[in-house]
């Protein structure tokens, strides 16, 4: 009877160790809610109304790339849509702006364009949502007066949600 005791203890034991194992193996993480990308959406809007940006698409994704909000302003070509929430997909799953892949597929490393365009738009005007130093989705932008308004008004909206621009 002590044997059947002690290996019922022992049992436990292994259990509670393996449960503190498992709680210490997790890490609290953020997600962007819809309140949060209504933020980056408002500020992207602005941004290209301060500029005078002839149009624009305004996509913003969650951390694995699935669509908050999208908005196509006014005068701004169809596809645009499709592009910008190409960038924020491409931005959110790899937590890099896509500039980063623009600047590599142009600086000769073209198989990177193999990848599916579901997965990968190498676009200037894709940019992280960071916060606390998570990436928590991406805003992706399209249709302004040029790749490089496109990235300013992104940038500029990404930092709305960290509270930078307050």
């Amino acid at each position: 009877m002590n044997t059947s005791i002690l290996r019922i203890a022992a049992a436990l034991s292994l259990f509670a160790a393996a449960t503190n194992l498992h709680a210490d193996s997790l890490t609290e993480r953020k997600t962007l809610t819809l309140e949060g990308a209504q933020i980056v959406m408002a500020a992207a809007i602005a941004e290209a109304r301060r500029l005078s940006a002839p149009g624009g698409a305004i996509a913003i994704v969650d951390d694995g790339g699935n669509a908050l909000l999208t908005v196509r302003l006014d005068h701004t070509f169809p596809a645009a849509s499709t592009i910008s929430l190409g960038k924020a997909r491409t931005s959110a799953l790899f937590r890099k702006p896509t500039k980063f892949f623009e600047d590599i597929v142009n600086k000769g490393r073209f198989t990177m364009v193999a990848l599916p365009d579901t997965l990968f738009t190498p676009l200037q005007g894709g940019i992280p949502l960071v916060v606390d130093g998570q990436t928590v989705g991406a805003i992706g932008m399209s249709g302004a007066a040029s790749a490089a308004q496109d990235e300013e008004i992104a940038m500029v909206a990404a930092k709305a949600l960290s509270g930078e621009n307050r």
